[in-house]
């Protein structure tokens, strides 16, 4: 179909197009790649890699193509025997639109219209399918961007806590040891509580036999080895140990005797979100985590410190020899490498 209408034109038969002239237009093609190559990467600092190459291409492809149309213009042209300088020049200036212009002109002036309507039909379909190639490699980078920024966009906030329960009174036990008593006190009181002396008990009489010192109800002459006097009081309870305490003050923190990191999510490193998540828990008497709940920190990063710290094991927290559950706080911190 080539061969009935843009490349033979003379009365020969003989292609317009020769080899001399496709090799022009592979050496301009080449040409105009390495320099957009290198010229575009000094102009447009921020275009990548990929991009580049990309570009450099088509402009390789449209500046060889422009040269076939020169060359074809010219030598058709001079076939015809038409001016071919004031045809080459048009179709340097008006590009596609000149090369029409003079496709027109050729075929009415041969008569054969195949010459003009079928190359501006092969054209047409050469720069739709153009179009639909090179346009998305222009924007490579639009769509994955704007699926990415769709898939890291945050879940919406957790619904607030409820209001926290009203605390429990404490109940400080103070123990009480015979140094204690002893010590001189170091603050002054700001009263001072009088103390009265009670009225002696009545004085029963005494029996016959009897021995000074004696209680009512003694047997006669006392007992061997016994001891004179009210028989001792009954030693003091021990204190009750608390069954919680929260670390802070003299309390040493709780020792974690293991201690498996959290996996950083994937979601959070692709949107670069790190942070500190803190965490209110109880720490059992055996050293496992119980009523665990967050008090703040990124929501993508919430899950994965939750199931790590679950699997936190601590020395048991030991309270006048006891082991206690500990009311603490922990931090797990998400921390980006660059």
């Amino acid at each position: 179909m080539f061969d009935d209408t843009l490349l033979d034109s003379s009365a020969k038969r003989l292609p317009v197009l020769r080899p001399v002239h496709w090799w022009i237009g592979i050496g301009v093609g080449l040409a105009a790649f390495v320099l957009g190559y290198f010229s575009l990467g000094l102009v447009f600092s921020g275009t990548e890699g990929g991009a580049l190459i990309t570009q450099s291409i088509i402009m390789g492809v449209v500046l060889a193509f422009y040269a076939l149309i020169l060359c074809y213009t010219w030598t058709d042209a001079q076939h015809i025997g038409v001016n071919k300088y004031l045809w080459f020049a048009i179709v340097f200036v008006l590009n596609i639109v000149g090369f029409i212009l003079y496709l027109i002109f050729s075929a009415s002036k041969s008569g054969d219209w195949k010459r003009a309507t079928m190359p501006i039909a092969y054209m047409f379909e050469a720069v739709l399918i153009s179009v639909v190639l090179i346009y998305p490699l222009m924007y490579t980078q639009t769509l994955p961007q704007a699926q990415l920024m769709t898939m890291l966009m945050a879940p919406p906030p957790p619904p607030p806590p409820p209001p926290p329960a009203a605390p429990a009174p404490k109940v400080i036990i103070h123990r009480v040891s015979t140094e204690d008593l002893l010590r001189a006190p170091t603050v002054i009181p700001k009263t001072i509580q009088q103390v009265r002396d009670q009225p002696a008990p009545p004085q029963s009489a005494g029996v016959v036999g009897g021995v000074p010192g004696g209680v009512p109800g003694g047997s006669m002459g006392g007992v061997i080895g016994g001891m004179i006097g009210a028989p001792p009081p009954p030693p003091p309870p021990k204190p009750a140990t608390p069954k919680r305490i929260t670390i802070g003050g003299q309390v040493e923190a709780a020792k974690c005797i293991f201690e498996p990191q959290p996996e950083y999510p994937q979601i959070a490193k692709m949107a670069r979100v790190q942070g500190t998540v803190r965490l209110a828990a109880v720490i059992s008497e055996g050293g496992t985590i119980q009523e665990l709940r967050v008090i703040s920190g990124p929501p993508l990063l919430v899950n994965s410190a939750m199931e790590a710290v679950r699997r936190w094991r601590y020395q048991p927290t030991l309270l006048n020899g006891e082991p206690v559950q500990v009311d603490t706080e922990i931090d797990v911190n998400f921390t980006l490498q660059e």
